[in-house]
């Protein structure tokens, strides 16, 4: 049985600023709210566990979902999600599955290809547990952070992000990378290790000295001098432009720099992530509904593809960050983003048989791919969205 209670009394609020045509009101019904939930988590437990077919998006014109092995980026989204609607709901399959998933994604603690060890692990076992005590999960997670560790230059003070491109970049950090620092100051917390929470508080300064415009939003790709020590460039990657503020790279910053603060409580994390909040929230270009465009910079908004994926990160970010604050606007925004997603402009519908739930996000505009369709980390800070919300009753 669905546990929805929760959800009826987070959607039945008034939405500040909201418009009042009919895609933006508020469902009222708590036998609404709970069909609509059901129609669409229950797609994962119709999707078939394949060790190299984690589901990342899906593409409505082709009509494929696309499958990832657990070495994508997006692996831990997807087995997280398992867990994050387990806890939703207190279905027990959801969990059986999300056991399931988390499995084929525990022998990329070996992985030192990547950074993303935070997004494949962190999402998957972290969540797992939070649902029970598991010594092997704590376990995977703390040589998942020896493994990411390997990627941290002393010099630099920063963890690499990407081997690939290495005839134009010597050491490439982006923005994302703030997320993966919360695999390490676990690892810390499980085994007593300081060397992991050091790395992450280093890689935090020299992003914060670096990384941030003066109207405090955020350059996805900054290149370093591997001999020098110093910032080669600021570019982008999966922005317009190099100067843009690619939307879920500010949204990549807020949710970092919170979490950051959440285990140091050094208040100049707080503040940097207070600013870019501000920045984004305040955007002139900041659609009503919350759910902004893809590239704040872009210069054909209105005309161009809205980005989910960033305001679930950004919703789910601010949660947080409300707590620490007591601003208001900032569990407004979430509560705004909350409501707008649940409406026919985005959730997807009932009938269409795939294990997403919500459409219209925006992937990589460098390769020209995944533009304004279902993405499973959209899905996934959605549903923490929904979880921290849930927490705060």
């Amino acid at each position: 049985m669905f546990r929805v209670s929760f959800l009826f009394i987070i959607l039945g609020f008034t939405c500040v600023s909201c418009k009042s045509e009919d895609k933006n009101k508020v469902v009222d019904s708590k036998e609404t709210i709970e069909a609509l939930l059901q129609a669409r988590y229950n797609k994962f437990l119709n999707y078939k566990v394949d060790s190299t077919a984690f589901a990342r998006s899906y593409n409505p014109k082709t009509t494929i979902i696309k499958k990832v092995p657990s070495e994508n980026w997006t692996s831990g989204f997807f087995a997280g999600n398992f867990w994050q609607i387990y806890m939703l709901t207190g279905n027990e399959a959801y969990k059986n599955k999300a056991k399931e998933w988390t499995a084929f994604i525990e022998k990329e603690k070996y992985n030192d290809k990547t950074h993303d060890m935070g997004f494949k692990v962190f999402c998957s076992f972290d969540n797992g547990l939070k649902v029970e005590d598991n010594q092997e999960y704590k376990d995977v997670i703390v040589h998942s952070a020896q493994t990411l560790s390997t990627r941290y230059n002393p010099h630099i003070g920063s963890i690499r992000s990407w081997d690939f491109n290495r005839d134009k970049w010597q050491f490439p950090v982006i923005i994302d990378n703030m997320m993966n620092l919360e695999l390490l100051f676990e690892a810390t917390k499980i085994s007593g290790d300081s060397t992991f929470h050091k790395i992450a508080v280093n890689h935090a300064n020299t992003t914060m000295k670096n990384h941030f415009r003066e109207d405090h939003s955020t350059w996805h790709v900054l290149d370093y001098d591997t001999i020098s020590g110093q910032v080669r460039g600021r570019v982008t990657h999966q922005g317009i432009h190099d100067n843009s503020a690619w939307a879920r790279g500010q949204g990549w910053a807020i949710n970092g720099f919170t979490t950051v603060y959440r285990y140091t409580k050094d208040k100049k994390y707080l503040n940097r992530a207070v600013k870019t909040a501000n920045f984004f929230i305040n955007h002139k270009d900041l659609p009503e509904d919350g759910i902004p465009y893809w590239d704040f910079s872009h210069s054909d908004i209105p005309n161009i593809p809205r980005d989910v994926s960033a305001a679930t990160v950004v919703a789910s970010g601010l949660v947080e960050l409300y707590q620490y604050t007591k601003n208001e606007a900032y569990l407004n925004y979430s509560k705004k983003v909350v409501n707008s997603l649940k409406s026919s402009n985005y959730i997807l519908p009932k009938d269409l048989n795939i294990p997403f739930i919500l459409d219209h996000s925006f992937g990589d505009w460098s390769k020209r791919h995944e533009m304004d369709e279902p993405i499973v980390y959209g899905d996934y800070y959605f549903l923490q969205t929904l979880l921290r919300l849930k927490d705060l009753k």
